[in-house]
């Protein structure tokens, strides 16, 4: 089982980059954010089924590396990343070249700066404080990534 958490929680090993292993480890979430936006157009409750487990997986899988590596936040630990990215998507339609491009960028600004309440949820323990705080970027990154859009969409971009 160690093995398979070590996998899932650096994002198929994304996370043993040398350097910005955060940045390395949101690349498997946008790529799995295409499928992810293909089953969103198709059913709404596959779509939250998915992410909803994603997250849960996620958690567990933190949870095992803070043991296997013994640190809160282990840098190899990317798996919040991905779920992180998959909020900062969530509903976001249609889901292009473009608009993935700008919600990476948006998303590491997020995950790093980490505002009010994610630098709060970051402490919580375990696996749950490894996700939470990037769910919480997410959130942030998803409303920024509208408001984005939107002004692009009203300049003609």
């Amino acid at each position: 089982m160690k093995a398979i958490a070590r996998f899932i929680g650096s994002g198929a090993y994304t996370g043993y980059a040398p350097v910005a292993s955060g940045t390395f480890g949101t690349i498997p979430g946008v790529l799995l954010a295409i499928p992810l936006a293909a089953l969103y157009q198709q059913s709404l409750l596959g779509y939250l089924v998915v992410v909803a487990a994603s997250i849960a997986v996620a958690i567990w899988a933190s949870q095992v590396c803070t043991t296997i590596y013994a640190s809160g936040d282990p840098k190899q630990v990317v798996a919040d990343e991905i779920v992180g990215f998959f909020v900062t998507v969530a509903f976001i339609s249609p889901l292009d070249a473009k608009t993935l491009v700008l919600a990476f960028f948006i998303f590491r600004f997020f995950d790093i700066v980490k505002p009010w309440p994610a630098d709060v949820a970051e402490g919580l323990p375990g696996g749950f404080g490894v996700v939470t705080d990037d769910l919480v970027a997410g959130v942030y990154s998803n409303l920024a990534l509208r408001a984005v859009l939107l002004l692009l969409a009203r300049s003609g971009f």
